[in-house]
């Protein structure tokens, strides 16, 4: 039979972490901008490779401020497929030409609104455009 999980030891960890970076969930504006200057910190500092050491914590910053965006900003998905739209323009791509994204299908549904970009699509696509992830949001 398992033994229950101490999560003291955890739960302490986790308590000092949270005093020194003030990373958790987003629960309001002011969450969501702190958030937003460490994901631009760590990507100065190269996290968006995934052999970097903070690459995990790069990673789920991404994921929380997307979690935070599409509960509070009904635009997100409109918005990264406008951004996208845009640089295929300004680039001269086709739909085939963003192995980034996957298949052509994959990058019409993006486009067209039924499907949105995920965090790897965002990260792939900002290191080949040069621009910051957050442009999507």
């Amino acid at each position: 039979m398992n033994q229950p999980l101490d999560i003291a030891p955890i739960v302490d960890a986790w308590n000092h972490f949270h005093a020194v970076s003030h990373v958790g969930h987003i629960a309001d504006d002011q969450d969501h901008e702190a958030s937003i200057q460490l994901v631009d910190a760590l990507i100065s500092e190269g996290a968006m490779e995934e052999t970097h050491p903070q690459h995990s914590l790069f990673m789920m910053l991404n994921d929380l401020i997307y979690a935070y965006d599409q509960r509070h900003n009904a635009m997100s998905a409109p918005q990264s497929a406008q951004v996208l739209r845009f640089l295929m323009e300004q680039h001269g791509l086709k739909l085939a030409q963003l192995p980034e994204i996957g298949r052509q299908s994959e990058v019409s549904e993006i486009l067209a609104g039924q499907r949105s970009l995920t965090a790897h699509h965002i990260r792939n696509l900002s290191a080949r455009f040069g621009i910051n992830p957050n442009a999507f949001f």
